[in-house]
């Protein structure tokens, strides 16, 4: 025998003996869209630390139709020229499934990258009602929407407060005004009437103008539509010049930073938010693992493991890999088992069943300052 055909069967039998030993493995590309970077980076710490986890439980228990997920995380810093930069990155990169954007100003005109090139995206975080009002074929949200927590937040107003002076203000973003616009038309309504509705700019480090023009008001209630770095610096400001003005905002003040920001001032500041999924049965292995790795699965991050978890299903179901396949899949009237709930989404890629509850800010036993549902 000569050298070379000794040489091509010795190839051919490694090539052989490697294919049972590291089988070749396509991957499936999830991008997740989030501000890592920016005023909205706790919420974007969330979204990352949630799908990672997903991803990391899913690819042990041998990934999605035989095939491993591979993550691709894209910085929106909160602003929607960059959502659309890291939309277009995406695409690119031949990713097909997307987790983000939280910020609804990143997500409604991300979402049109997405739909003209053929990519699904799941928010775990944008609740304004016109990210999916469009009816694109392919966005989904696993939280609820504005007009839903506004209602919420309105009732109470009405049943526990209608009697006090209420102060509306929003940061004039989508998600900020559409909170505020959503509570306002809900208290109106039912016959309440705010003694002040007015935006003010977010980012900006003094608000005592605003504040002084609240104790002029004798406001009792500011109902705040925006985040915790603009509610923090208010409930702070009103403090400092003697306001016992109870804060109400929305899941855009739901991490811990607001306490950073307010100290003890956060004390006795209500919220909406969906039930904490934190006290789900089952889920405690789950946190554990968090704990593992010294992260607060807070706010949105079981949001973001859900979402993950929504499309490992829906491939599943649809057994492919085609997103609109998979979308149909989610439209389809179909169940989700996941770590927030069960649940299934309508026409418009809303959840059937979404609903929002109270929680308080208190210092807890531990000393530190959070919030607990009421």
């Amino acid at each position: 025998m000569n050298k070379v055909l000794v040489a091509r069967l010795l190839l051919s039998a490694g090539l052989v003996l490697s294919a049972f030993i590291a089988p070749a493995q396509a991957q499936i590309k999830i991008g997740v869209g989030a501000p890592v970077t920016g005023p909205s980076a706790a919420f974007g710490a969330m979204i990352k630390n949630g799908a990672e986890q997903a991803i990391e439980d899913i690819n042990a228990a041998g990934g999605i139709l035989g095939q491993k997920l591979q993550l691709s995380v894209g910085d929106d810093v909160s602003k929607p020229e960059q959502g659309v930069s890291v939309a277009n990155k995406f695409v690119g990169d031949g990713v097909k499934f997307v987790v983000g954007h939280f910020n609804s100003g990143v997500s409604i005109p991300a979402s049109d990258v997405y739909a003209e090139n053929g990519i699904l995206a799941v928010t775990p975080g944008s609740t304004n009602p016109r990210l999916t009002e469009r009816k694109l074929w392919n966005v989904f949200r696993t939280c609820g929407r504005d007009d839903q927590q506004g209602a919420v937040a309105a009732q109470y107003i009405v049943e526990k407060l209608k009697d006090k002076r209420i102060a509306v203000l929003h940061d004039k973003t989508p998600y900020g005004k559409g909170l505020a616009d959503e509570t306002q038309k809900n208290m109106n309504a039912k016959g309440v009437k705010e003694v002040i509705y007015e935006g003010i700019n977010p980012g900006e480090r003094d608000y005592s103008a605003v504040v002084t023009k609240l104790k002029q008001l004798r406001a009792d209630v500011l109902f705040w539509g925006g985040l915790q770095a603009e509610g923090g610096v208010l409930l702070r400001q009103m403090r400092e010049q003697g306001l016992n003005t109870v804060l109400i905002g929305g899941d855009g003040i739901a991490t811990a930073e607001l306490a950073a920001i307010a100290g003890d001032a956060v004390e006795g500041t209500l919220m909406t938010f969906g039930p904490d999924p934190t006290k789900r049965a089952g889920v405690g292995p789950l946190l554990a693992k968090f704990a593992a790795k010294n992260i607060n699965p807070e706010g949105y991050t079981l949001y973001s493991y859900a979402t993950v978890q929504v499309l490992k299903q829906a491939i599943e179901k649809a057994g492919s890999l085609d997103t609109k396949k998979v979308a149909d899949a989610m439209h389809s009237g179909m169940t989700f088992d996941t770590v927030i709930g069960k649940f299934s989404f309508d026409m418009k890629g809303d959840r059937n069943d979404a609903d929002y509850v109270m929680y308080v800010w208190k210092k807890m036993a531990d000393g530190k300052i959070g919030f607990v549902e009421m």
